[in-house]
């Protein structure tokens, strides 16, 4: 999934029109994926490499050349095949991929500034797509007043959009959702001040 400049400027448009009703911030962060999981490929045709010698030396009469060929062959299209997202992802247990995504929605959160407003009403709205993720990350001046659990709408629209392929209009109603939670609890009090960029980060 791609997300397209028509996109990227609705979002921008949704954030800006949100943020109008309310002194709560608004950032979106959308990653291709939280784990690395680059090492976890290596490793894996590392040990199938070293171990094909001895299971060849005992079940056949190759000569040694042949099995060091076939050993450094099998490494390469092993390590190759792994190597392919989707795939490199799901090597990685589903809890480890969870608790990945979430400690890069938290990085997010940290490196964009969010934590950064003056009245810390500031939030991060993340989807990891390789991890399919979603995660929204209020700072403490909203975690305060506003139950996690009021998020979950926003996480549910967020969720069933991308299901069908459209990611944008995920993340407009989330926004929207958002926008009303935060307009409930934090009704706008900014003199044209907006502190953070209204636009989505792809990373």
């Amino acid at each position: 999934m791609s997300m397209s400049p028509a996109d990227r400027k609705r979002i921008a448009t949704a954030i800006r029109a949100t943020e109008s009703r309310t002194s709560g911030e608004i950032v979106c962060v959308l990653a291709k994926q939280s784990a690395d999981g680059k090492a976890l490929p290596v490793l894996i045709a590392a040990v199938i490499a070293l171990a094909l010698p001895w299971l060849l030396v005992m079940t056949t009469a190759m000569p040694v050349l042949r099995i060091l060929t076939l050993q450094v062959a099998v490494f390469v299209v092993v390590a190759a095949l792994l190597h392919l997202l989707r795939l490199r992802v799901e090597l990685i247990p589903h809890a480890a991929r969870r608790a990945l995504a979430h400690r890069a929605a938290l990085v997010q959160f940290a490196i964009r500034g969010v934590a950064k407003t003056k009245d810390r009403t500031g939030i991060l709205i993340f989807v990891s797509l390789a991890e399919r993720y979603a995660r929204i990350v209020a700072d403490d001046g909203i975690a305060a007043r506003v139950q996690q659990s009021e998020w979950q709408s926003a996480i549910d629209a967020l969720v069933a959009h991308m299901r069908d392929g459209r990611i944008g209009d995920g993340y407009i109603a989330a926004i929207d959702i958002c926008g009303a939670v935060l307009a409930r609890h934090f009704p706008d009090s900014k003199v044209g001040q907006d502190e953070l960029p209204d636009r989505i980060y792809l990373i």
